[in-house]
């Protein structure tokens, strides 16, 4: 995949100028990658991205163990830090020392990063440089938009061939490790977050976590899942389907949903505040007397990460631009009872148009056991 690493750097870098700003110090590993095309997940060990704003260097320091491995970053120095170093004394001998302002991700970085940030600079002023990193990772190039669909054509392969296996006394962590099986099998990395299974009445939970419950007749079928490519794209896809046949409500619920997700996707386009589009999915529910049991976002945004900027909520004034990429995905969660979602990826494309990246069906589809 062709990603000019180094323009990314010399956007953040340059927006930072004006602003008196002498270091960046990016520890999220994500981020890292963004930055770099290199990723590891340090575990307790220290790493972080540090990029010298006036002279435009980049130092980036990661556990000895990853230093083959970080070669592939497109960096100027290349830092180790052994076990038994000091992460701040390699930064100190490293980094210039007449520093007053660090730019740091402030959701990220510890309390006790930040002390050691201070003990080798005397005490800089901190600024968060996060938002400045959303306003940069929110737009995907058509490059990108290729890895992501890779990261759809996967998973929707894993959904039709994970539907196969389903089976009489199943539960719903048997259904979990056939879809994880399936993953690696159609070549992804693995998955992109926690796989949701939830049957019956807990297809009423949006976040709940799958176990003992066996598939039954009559049972909603809520799944939830995405993968991670290697290149580090994600996907994230939502269907809802009937164990046996459906009864006359759950046809009901299911088709305001199906109608909400399309008037959520029709809605999309660039130059207009992203809140119209969790408005135009919220205004089917709520007209459908259903309102209060769709109490969440309609979406979020996606990319190297599963949930990334923009979030598209009712309040959320931001326009819409081309070349984001987000999840449109209403629901009617009832207590006790079930619910369904359906959810689709969405790009504004190059003509400022929604272009769906998700193909797999969404009429209602009953499953027999």
């Amino acid at each position: 995949m062709s990603i000019d690493y180094n323009l990314r750097v010399e956007k953040l870098t340059e927006s930072f100028k004006d602003r008196k700003t002498d270091l960046l110090v990016i520890t999220d590993p994500v981020n890292i990658f963004y930055f770099t095309g290199f990723y590891a997940d340090p575990h307790e060990r220290y790493m972080s991205l540090v990029l010298d704003v006036e002279q435009r260097e980049s130092h980036l320091f990661v556990p000895a163990l990853d230093k083959d491995a970080a070669e592939v970053a497109r960096v100027d120095h290349i830092i180790p830090i052994s076990d038994e170093e000091i992460p701040f004394e390699i930064l100190s001998l490293n980094l210039p020392k007449d520093i007053k302002s660090v730019g740091i991700e402030m959701n990220v970085m510890t309390v006790a990063h930040q002390n050691g940030l201070k003990t080798i600079f005397d005490d800089p002023e901190f600024m968060d440089i996060q938002a400045d990193i959303n306003a940069l990772r929110i737009y995907k190039s058509r490059t990108e938009v290729e890895g992501l669909k890779k990261a759809v054509n996967i998973i929707e392969k894993v959904l039709e061939d994970g539907l196969k296996t389903i089976r009489e006394g199943m539960t719903e962590a048997d259904l979990v490790a056939e879809f994880e099986y399936l993953m690696k099998k159609h070549g992804s990395a693995g998955p992109s977050f926690s796989t949701m299974v939830l049957a019956g009445e807990k297809a009423a939970l949006p976040h709940g976590t799958p176990g003992d419950r066996k598939l039954r007749n009559g049972d909603f079928l809520l799944i939830d899942f995405g993968v991670i490519t290697y290149d580090r794209y994600c996907s994230d896809i939502t269907r809802t389907f009937i164990i046996g046949k459906a009864d006359d409500k759950q046809k009901e619920i299911y088709d305001i949903v199906k109608r909400s997700t399309q008037a959520g996707v029709d809605a999309v386009k660039a130059g207009v505040p992203l809140k119209e589009f969790d408005i135009a999915a919220r205004s089917v529910i709520q007209d459908s007397g259903f309102g209060e049991y769709f109490n969440n976002r309609v979406g979020h945004g996606l990319g190297i990460e599963v949930h990334e900027a923009p979030s598209i909520h009712h309040l959320n004034d931001d326009i819409a631009q081309k070349g984001m990429v987000f999840t449109i995905e209403p629901g009617i969660y009832i207590p006790a009872y079930g619910g369904v979602r359906i959810e689709e990826e969405v790009y504004i494309n190059e003509e400022g148009e929604a272009e769906v990246l998700t193909s797999f069906p969404r009429d209602l589809r009953e499953i027999s056991l």
